[in-house]
């Protein structure tokens, strides 16, 4: 099983940020939320800043991990743990060739995202964050 991080990046109007998968990579076209795989050896924390900064271009200065859960494709399964993007540096740049969109949490469930992203998107839908 591969494990993946994968994040619940925020601008200042409380939108979160989706990606599109490039093409070339497993179910291209398709939308997620930023992240990747966790090497060997890697903390989940450093897997998600080193992600973050290869893809977007962002400092992650704090995130803390919100579920986890598994998913299981017909050629694949995978390990995901969601984390809550609360502050970073930068303004997040398409360094991946992908296509970025801002999203308001209760139009995420209308976006093409993968499967194994549902769950998250019900939880950041429900989500009421902490005045």
């Amino acid at each position: 099983m591969t494990l993946v991080v994968a994040a619940a990046v925020f601008d200042a109007s409380g939108r979160v940020l989706i990606a599109e998968r490039p093409a070339g990579k497993h179910m291209a076209g398709r939308w997620e939320f930023p992240g990747g795989k966790v090497a060997a050896g890697e903390s989940e924390e450093a897997a998600l800043a080193r992600e973050l900064a290869e893809e977007l271009g962002i400092e992650v200065t704090e995130a803390h991990p919100m579920m986890r859960l598994s998913h299981r494709y017909p050629d694949r399964e995978v390990e995901l743990s969601l984390w809550m993007v609360r502050s970073y540096r930068g303004e997040p740049q398409p360094l991946d060739g992908q296509r970025l969109k801002w999203v308001v949490r209760s139009q995420l469930e209308a976006e093409d995202l993968l499967e194994a992203d549902r769950p998250f998107v019900t939880a950041l839908v429900q989500w009421r964050p902490q005045q």
